[in-house]
């Protein structure tokens, strides 16, 4: 079993994220109040923190793509990866790096793809055909 994982994220409108983790991502929401609400994130608990804009953003190069810093994301099933992908797309998402397969061939192969949230911040889903290859060097 996993254990969830809970993660608290800053953003500057509480409405748009319920818009974007509830109705694009299709989170269930949880608990709320006026400064913050919790999402159910394929099974982890992410708090959305309502505070002001900031810009920090950076980037690393991984495998030939800058990959945001700082970001956050889950590790799906490869099937449910492809269905997000999928939904994303006909949502007009925007994304960072569009879904693809990284070391593909090699240890630790992937499918990745990276997206900001209505505040900026940066979310990668990835999925791996074996899940034993997710901490393979």
């Amino acid at each position: 079993m996993i254990t969830p994982f809970h993660l608290a994220i800053a953003v500057d409108d509480l409405d748009a994220a319920r818009r974007f983790y509830g109705g694009v991502l299709g989170c269930s929401e949880g608990r709320s109040s006026t400064s913050w609400v919790d999402f159910n994130l394929y099974g982890h608990q992410l708090v959305c923190h309502e505070i002001p804009k900031r810009e920090t953003f950076a980037a690393n190069p991984v495998d030939g793509d800058l990959v945001p810093i700082p970001h956050f994301g889950v590790v799906l099933a490869w099937e449910d990866w492809e269905a997000l992908g999928k939904r994303l797309e006909v949502s007009a998402i925007e994304f960072e790096i569009s879904p693809r397969v990284r070391f593909e061939g090699q240890s630790g192969e992937q499918a990745t793809m990276f997206f900001r949230d209505p505040a900026g911040n940066a979310i990668e889903f990835k999925a791996f055909r074996d899940f034993d290859q997710l901490f393979a060097r």
